[in-house]
């Protein structure tokens, strides 16, 4: 081959590809690209959900049952019935007298309502204090009856303000009339413009036995004559 050749060759392998371009070509179509819609995959299949099951409370046992309430203290009437039973006969007079300590001082009965009580405990707190005339009535230390000593009304009013019976001291003539006529079941005050004294559950509370024991209680009695007889009521 000459020295040309290569450079002819050249021209014709340009040449050759200038016609991909040219009107003459065979035209070549291009396909489209088929865009499929997207794919989503379905979700994964689940177990069902269930609503919580209600929460029940269990059963609660039976409570055991109660026993009985007690009602208190039996009353005076039951207490009368089992000693009368204990003692016999004589019962009634011994539940509802007081008694008589060797130092002077008084014991309530067992029957005893709490009146009673008060006045039998404020009377042994004077029961051996002395005698003055006009002691129990004044005013000490901004307290109505508080003294050192007492005579007959004084003492008396003493014992009956304890139980809420008076609101002042009251002089043998007040105390004869005090309260309702007649003797009551648990006090009897006889009282005239001279002299006071009582009877309490069966035991005398008087200023005229304390110079021969040195207690104004006393377990026998005195004559009643020319006094008036009074008692508190309720007692």
């Amino acid at each position: 081959m000459r020295a040309g050749a290569p450079v002819l060759v050249l021209v014709l392998a340009c040449a050759a590809l200038g016609g991909c371009g040219s009107a003459t070509a065979t035209p070549h179509r291009v396909a489209a690209w088929k865009i499929e819609a997207p794919y989503f995959a379905p979700p994964e299949p689940t177990a069902p959900v269930r609503a919580p099951a209600a929460r029940t409370r269990p059963t609660p046992a039976p409570a055991p049952a109660a026993a009985p309430v007690d009602t208190g203290a039996p009353t005076d009437a039951e207490v009368r019935a089992e000693l009368k039973s204990a003692f016999g006969k004589d019962s009634a007079r011994s539940i509802d007298s007081a008694g008589l300590t060797s130092a002077g001082l008084a014991t309530p009965p067992p029957t005893a309502p709490n009146k009673l009580v008060a006045i039998i405990q404020a009377a042994n707190a004077v029961a051996r204090k002395p005698y003055v005339y006009g002691g129990g009535h004044g005013r000490f230390a901004g307290e109505i009856f508080s003294d050192s000593a007492y005579d007959c009304s004084g003492s008396v009013s003493y014992a009956l303000a304890a139980a809420g019976l008076l609101d002042s001291p009251m002089d043998s003539s007040a105390l004869a009339r005090f309260g309702k006529p007649g003797p009551g079941k648990w006090v009897t005050i006889f009282a005239n413009g001279g002299h006071a004294w009582m009877t309490v559950a069966g035991l005398r509370f008087d200023t005229s036995g304390r110079d021969r024991s040195g207690s104004r209680w006393q377990a026998d009695g005195r004559g009643t004559a020319g006094f008036t007889v009074r008692h508190p009521p309720g007692l």
